[in-house]
């Protein structure tokens, strides 16, 4: 019960929200104290060993059930930890905005679909809520109302309509061959012939190409840098935790939990994303690197660093899937802190561009000594976080050996040589360049401090203290294989 709580409350308490018309004070202690409800009862989940429950059965193949195994727990810690950060920095960002209530509503909603995704006992009550997830966060791409915000929301809404297409196929072979869509660790398809092995590499590759659409991997990545038009708090979410690690955490689920490596590893099934994840790697970087817009070059980034995920994940051996949950964490909190400190940049500086962050250093001492820590961790400076992340996947990549995987080791030291120049010169003509006119800096709001501060706290934290979360993470991984 306590699974469908953690699920249900933040949806009904955003549902609600239009419906009861609070007062702003009001309103923002309700969705505080809602989303730390939530996270509490997620923790309670986490914590202990809660058996799984039906909610619905449609015949003896197919149901709606949930259950949190040690990898749904990864993703369901990450998740209840930063939703409440983003509410406290969402409630600072919106305060001048219009059409608050319907933003928070979504907002709200989305908190209890994504535990609905980490979750889920199986692959259809995954897409199920995979589906909501589309729903709930389309109108908060589109929440601007403009022209850029429109096209934006279409894209992400065609992009993902053609995703869930591939994914729903994977589903029907599932319940073909194997009878179930239950996520069962290690696969159900260990047995396997070959003739049903073709098969089933083909099912496979068409669920990869359909959750890599959220999971943004060359070539249907192009919706999420456009996404960047939506408010920070929003692009923090998809780029950091919602969406994008969710078509994370569906590719992890049906690459180790339904088909199973067995059936994959060493065909094509394990050489075209591999390939795909390696490419993307570099390909990210790049564009992030062309690009001056401030949150479009960090949205590239996260092309880049989604990748390094799923090139973890599609190593297929416990080393790589521990480095890609580790990454999958370190990464959600460098980049949300990436986007909210640019959204800071935003509105209290007027700042939109890199060249506009010339001089804001000494301006803006706090945010810019965040940015530039995440900055710092997302180029792999040592003993930073990113380093941590990047060198497991590195070190996995190697042990594995090959050349796919040696070259995904080049792609990941391009990467690091390209982030350095695309985020860390910004950092230092912070403080090095003088700024470009005289503009007026708005007093940086409580909430964007303690939202910041925290993050930063986080990120040195872990960079230190990251051995036993590691160890956790190394026994998920063999408890997949």
């Amino acid at each position: 019960m306590i699974l469908l709580l953690a699920v249900m409350l933040p949806i009904l308490a955003g549902a609600l929200m239009p419906a009861i018309k609070l007062k702003t004070k009001v309103r923002n202690w309700y969705m505080i104290i809602a989303s730390l409800l939530t996270s509490v009862l997620a923790a309670i989940a986490v914590f202990s060993d809660i058996p799984g429950l039906e909610l619905i059965r449609f015949n003896e193949q197919l149901n709606l059930a949930l259950r949190l195994d040690h990898l749904g727990k990864v993703f369901v810690a990450l998740i209840s930890v930063l939703w409440p950060i983003s509410i406290i920095y969402a409630i600072a960002y919106m305060k001048n905005e219009e059409k608050q209530t319907s933003f928070f509503t979504f907002f709200m909603m989305s908190y209890g679909v994504t535990l609905g995704i980490a979750m889920s006992r199986n692959l259809l009550t995954l897409y199920v809520f995979y589906e909501m997830m589309t729903l709930s966060t389309l109108p908060l791409v589109m929440h601007g109302g403009s022209q850029k915000s429109i096209r934006a929301g279409l894209k992400y809404l065609y992009y993902s309509l053609g995703g869930s297409a591939f994914a729903f196929v994977s589903l029907v072979y599932l319940v073909y061959f194997g009878g179930t869509t239950e996520f069962v660790p290690g696969g159900f398809f260990t047995t396997a012939s070959l003739q049903n092995s073709t098969q089933l590499r083909n099912g496979y590759l068409l669920s990869f190409l359909g959750f890599s659409v959220k999971a943004a991997v060359f070539p249907v990545q192009d919706w999420l840098p456009d996404a960047s038009v939506a408010p920070t708090p929003v692009t923090g979410l998809l780029h950091a935790v919602a969406v994008v690690k969710s078509g994370v955490f569906a590719i992890i689920r049906v690459t180790y939990f339904s088909f199973g490596i067995i059936v994959l590893k060493d065909s094509y099934a394990q050489t075209i994303p591999l390939f795909l994840s390696a490419f993307t790697i570099v390909f990210g970087c790049v564009m992030a690197l062309k690009e001056k817009h401030l949150k479009r070059r960090i949205a590239y980034s996260t092309v880049s660093n989604l990748s390094y995920i799923v090139f973890g994940c599609m190593l297929m051996t416990r080393e790589g899937l521990t480095a890609a949950l580790l990454h999958l964490i370190f990464h959600a909190i460098m980049k949300i802190t990436l986007f909210f400190t640019s959204g800071v940049y935003n509105q209290n500086a007027n700042a939109y561009y890199v060249d506009h962050l010339r001089g804001l250093g000494w301006k803006m001492p706090m945010v810019s000594a965040v940015f530039t820590l995440g900055s710092l961790a997302l180029t792999g400076i040592p003993p930073l976080i990113g380093f941590v992340s990047k060198w497991y996947l590195a070190i996995a990549a190697i042990q594995e050996g090959g050349i796919l995987p040696l070259l995904g080791v080049l792609a990941l030291i391009i990467s690091a040589i390209l982030t350095s120049i695309y985020l860390l010169v910004p950092a230092i003509t912070m403080y090095t360049r003088p700024v470009q006119d005289e503009r007026i800096i708005k007093p940086t709001d409580l909430g964007y401090k303690v939202t910041l501060l925290s993050l930063g706290a986080m990120m040195i934290a872990l960079s230190f203290f990251a051995v036993p979360l590691l160890n956790y993470l190394a026994r998920t991984a063999s408890m997949a294989i």
